[in-house]
């Protein structure tokens, strides 16, 4: 299964936020490069940041997903 990366984060709640509700839509979605962020101050930047993925049949979806913006109540 190959995975596609649909959003990039600078911070792992943004990253982890993202994948809950990729996940609470029914999306099979991880979190790639979150531990490396947390290790030393600012890796995330110079990688590019936290990696929120999804299986590759999945990403046109979840990326409409997410560009439809958050559920109003």
């Amino acid at each position: 299964m190959n995975l596609v990366t649909i959003f990039k984060a600078f911070n792992p709640i943004d990253a982890e936020m993202t994948r809950g509700r990729l996940e609470a839509a029914g999306f099979d979605a991880v979190v790639m490069g979150e531990l490396a962020a947390l290790s030393i101050e600012g890796y995330s930047l110079a990688t590019g940041g936290i990696r929120v993925q999804v299986p590759e049949d999945q990403a046109t979806e979840a990326r409409e997903f997410l560009d439809a913006g958050p559920i109003a109540e």
